[in-house]
């Protein structure tokens, strides 16, 4: 396996009495930048681009189109590529290749989205930071780590902040694990989209406007559905969103754990959720975003969230300031002035079709146990008759199987 090491344009800066300084931003920045596009460009399958210890300004954009490519840095806090006055480039780093694994480094402040994935095969990021380092801003890269058109992917032990969008977004995928990541100060902490059998746990999602997000938008390449959060801590994730107009995160109300919008298929247990202003958990159909419009959706496009099993989380508090006009109202009119929102919101949107004798088909009931309510909404007559039965969630579904990534990435060394 060959091993090209990024330390020839910088030697002198990192190589001094055996210290690991970073390197003064000047012309060595641009003779470095120039040394890894190239590296980037002549990759062969089996390279590996290890990047040393310093802070490296970066003008363009990269992007890798060979398969079979490691590039590695020395640490998320001690390799930090920063974008901060890009000029070239929509993406921090593009790459259209499969066997691909990016680990142990930091981008910083990237004009757009920071590391963008598309069509690849086993996929592995790990121990990487994506930081927009002057806080949440709509100006902001609207993804972090984003993966799409995917398959066999992993991300591990890495953190995002910032992103107008969302931190972590796996979409149009298939066989997905994310695990053991932090997200915070993200408009969506970790956004599954689209995709089908998708793994969520060990991660921290706080102070993002929604914490984890599984969504199904219409007119994509594939629909999603199969998706188990799980073991994750969720809480506090109350920061105003900061989206850009039009974008669909951008109805996620702040104040939201985790939200499941028009998926189908989705296991929500044995998390930690706690302290959201508006709920915990809310559960929606397409109708309820900001994004909805039917002129131009594709007919077999389903918009209600169908098949989703809630139970063993440990939830509290929340509920009492809920974002939007129309839920503050609604939350005064059920619960009073000084009332809460209960753990679970659904919009009340449901296939009419499907009812028979007053409940869906088995398969695509919702079913929640161990909460402390579930409000319906009501939102197909404007919020007018929302109802607080428990009733209709007394029920259980088939438990989804565990992802296994095919071939599993070997373990950080």
């Amino acid at each position: 396996m060959r091993k090209l090491v990024l330390a020839a344009a910088l030697g002198a800066a990192l190589a001094g009495c055996g210290k690991s300084e970073a390197p003064p931003q000047n012309a060595a920045d641009a003779s470095f930048e120039a040394k890894l596009q190239e590296q980037l460009l002549d990759a062969k399958p089996g390279s590996v681009i290890d990047i040393p210890v310093g802070h490296y300004t970066l003008k363009r954009g990269l992007s890798l189109r060979t398969d079979g490519v490691t590039l590695k840095g020395a640490g998320m806090d001690k390799t930090v590529l920063s974008f901060k006055g890009q000029v070239v480039g929509p993406e921090g780093l593009l790459v259209n290749a499969s066997d691909f694994t990016i680990e142990n480094l930091a981008l910083e402040d990237t004009k757009g989205d920071a590391l963008k994935i598309n069509q690849g095969r086993n996929i592995t990021i790990r121990g990487v930071r994506v930081e927009w380092t002057g806080g949440p801003k709509t100006t902001n890269g609207a993804y972090g780590l984003y993966p799409v058109k995917t398959q066999n992917v992993l991300i591990e032990n890495s953190v995002v902040i910032g992103a107008s969008d969302a931190g972590i977004y796996v979409g149009q995928s298939d066989n997905i694990v994310v695990r053991n990541n932090r997200a915070e100060h993200n408009v969506a902490g970790i956004e599954i989209e689209n995709s089908t059998r998708a793994d969520v746990y060990g991660n921290t999602a706080t102070q993002n406007t929604g914490g984890i997000l599984v969504f199904n938008m219409p007119n994509l390449s594939k629909a999603g559905h199969s998706t188990r959060v799980f073991k994750n801590k969720v809480f506090d994730n109350n920061l105003g969103n900061f989206a850009a107009k039009g974008a669909a995160v951008a109805s996620v109300p702040a104040g939201s754990g985790v939200v499941v919008n028009s998926n189908d298929k989705v296991e929500i247990f044995d998390n930690d959720i706690a302290d959201h202003k508006t709920t915990n958990i809310i559960i929606s159909s397409y109708f309820s975003t900001n994004y909805y419009n039917t002129r131009g959706v594709a007919a077999d496009y389903n918009p209600y969230p169908k098949g989703i099993f809630v139970y063993g989380n440990r939830l509290k508090g929340g509920g009492d300031s809920p974002d939007g006009v129309d839920f503050k109202m609604l939350k005064t009119a059920v619960y009073g002035l000084t009332g809460h929102f209960p753990d679970v919101l659904w919009d009340g949107y449901f296939d009419a079709k499907d009812i028979v004798g007053g409940l869906p088909p088995p398969a695509d009931r919702i079913c929640i146990h161990d909460v402390s309510g579930v409000l319906n909404a009501d939102g197909p007559h404007g919020y007018k008759n929302p109802s607080t039965d428990t009733k209709p969630y007394d029920c259980t579904l088939p438990k989804l199987p565990p992802v296994v990534l095919d071939p599993e990435p070997k373990a950080q060394g």
